[in-house]
Order: C-alpha cells, then structure tokens, then sequence
C-alpha cells in the first residue's frame, strides 16, 4: 500500500483565503457594507470550494491507498478540471466520465482539453446513464468500462458528499463573525452545507443556484445530515438567478458582469460567481438587508475557458 500523503505539504494553499471589503455605491448608499471572499486565491489549479471540497477526498483516497481517483461533470465542469489538475500534481491517476457520449467524437473544448493535458482519462456516457450513475449497478458498470481491473476512490459529481461539507466548514469558520450575511452560488450544494454549518448561527448564508430545477434544497439538507447528522446553521435558496439553467446567460447578467469587473477590477466567473454577485446584489437594492449589515460574497472560482 502507498504511504499516505500530506495533502496541504504537497499543495500549499493558502488559508484563511483574504478577505477584502470593497466601496459599491449600490451596497453603500444602503449602508451596507460588501466583502469580498476570495477563495479563487487559494490555490491557482484548485481554487475556492474545489480546493475545500476536494482536499477531504484526496485525504481519504489516500489513507485508503487508492491513487486512482474516478469522478463525473459535464463538458464544461470546474470539479473535472480541479480533480485532474489535483491528481497531475499528487501523482493519482484520474477519470471522468463525462455526460453526454456524442461530444466523443468532437474536439474537446478548452476545459476537457486541459482535463486530458493533466492526465485525466475521459469516458464520454449516454445522459441516461450519466442520470443513473449513482445507481450500485450503473456504477459498477462505469468502473469496468474506465479502468478495468484497478480499484478506484469514487469522488461524487461536483465533489459534494459529506467529506466536501466537513471541508467546507472552514469557509464558515473563516467568516464566523466577520459577516452577517453570506452569498454563495450553488451546484450540488456542498459548500453551502459546509459553510452554513461553520458558520454556526452567527450568520446567515444564502445560495444562489445556477441550475434550475427546484432540487437543491433537499440536496443540501441531505448533504447536511450525512455529514452532520440534521440540518445545520441559518441558511435559505433565491431560485431567481440561474438564468435559465447551467452556463446559461442574460443580458442582464452579462451587463451585470460586465460592469462589477468595470468598477472593483475583478473578472468574474459567470457561471457561478457573477449569478451569486448579481443576486446579493439585487437584494440589497431590494432593500433585503437591514441597515448596518455587512454581506459577503464568497469568490468560488476563476473565469471558466472559453467555449471552444
């Protein structure tokens, strides 16, 4: 069996990630005050939640002594880049499988291309199956078809199981008593989980899903109580702000972004952060927040490749 290895030695985050408070007149004139949480800074390959999510899993993975690592996304996934950028730099051997078997004889897009470059071995699925892969016997199936004969860790889609919750209650720690009110954009839900949990009661967080759908609730409750044993901290969705679906945009939301990296200088990742940053932004317009309170958005990630 292979030694285990020491996760934050090998990568070196940095923790706490820093914590940046910004002048927006739209928060200011509402006496608001709005902070910036820039987990994008925690690490260049494995940025915000990735690197709180996954960094519970490669512990496991490796006191297991398993160094392959199998994990799910779809085309344009975050969580596949960081995984196969976590297993170039950790010495494991990576798989995705990757919704949707018609994109297998396409050109890869900017994201899968720099999957394959880390190393990770792609296996394109049917969505049907990649819907049932949860499923004891689909999954079985998978593990035959992508690595035959190796026993592999099994990292759940996004990341999110009750490890990436435990991870992310550092974020919530962190925040505990700098803010009274947190934004997060939300996937499958587990770094809200975490962070709500870290928080602890003395804060509120609030996600902003970028998939429609309604589901993410229940996701999160359950995140909760496998991790935790029952829901946890004070925390709630707005449903508004997807935009349609994943990776779906708005004019709104593009002038949006356009005009928040205009103003404070930060490009922003316009699946999950500007969605986030546009909703905080709405409510506080809405006049959702009483006067006096200091709200922070968590900076998950970086700008995503182009879509080529």
């Amino acid at each position: 069996m292979n030694p285990p290895l020491d996760i934050e030695t090998a990568l070196r985050p940095r923790l706490p990630s820093p914590l940046r408070e910004v002048r927006d007149e739209r928060f200011a004139r509402r006496g608001l005050r709005l902070l910036l949480k820039r987990d994008d800074l925690i690490h260049p390959d494995l940025p915000g939640n990735k690197w709180r999510k996954l960094a519970p899993n490669l512990r496991a993975a490796s006191e297991a002594g398993l160094r392959t690592l199998l994990t799910f996304g779809g085309a344009y996934s975050n969580h596949l880049r960081a995984t196969a950028a976590a297993g170039r730099l950790l010495g494991f051997a990576t798989i995705g499988v990757v919704r949707g078997e018609e994109l297998a004889d396409r050109p890869l897009n900017a994201s899968l291309t720099q999957c394959a470059a880390d190393g990770m071995r792609l296996l394109f699925v049917s969505r049907g199956t990649y819907r049932r892969k949860a499923e004891p016997e689909v999954l079985a199936e998978l593990l035959r078809a992508a690595a035959p004969g190796e026993e592999c860790f099994v990292i759940p889609e996004g990341g999110s199981n009750a490890a990436a919750a435990h991870g992310c209650l550092s974020l919530g720690e962190e925040l505990r008593g700098a803010a009274d009110v947190v934004a997060v954009a939300c996937g499958t839900g587990g770094t809200l989980a975490g962070l709500a949990a870290g928080l602890a009661g003395a804060g509120s967080a609030i996600g902003f899903p970028v998939l429609r759908g309604g589901f993410l609730a229940d996701d999160v409750e359950s995140l909760q109580r496998a991790a935790f044993g029952a829901r946890h901290g004070d925390w709630h969705l707005d449903e508004r702000f997807h935009c349609g679906g994943y990776a779906k945009r708005s004019a709104g939301l593009d002038a949006f972004t356009d005009d928040f990296t205009a103003r404070h200088g930060l490009p922003l990742d316009r699946v999950y952060v500007a969605k986030a940053l546009y909703g905080l932004t709405t409510l506080a317009e809405e006049g959702a927040f009483p006067h006096g309170t200091t709200v922070a958005a968590v900076i998950t990630g970086h700008p995503t490749p182009p879509n080529t």
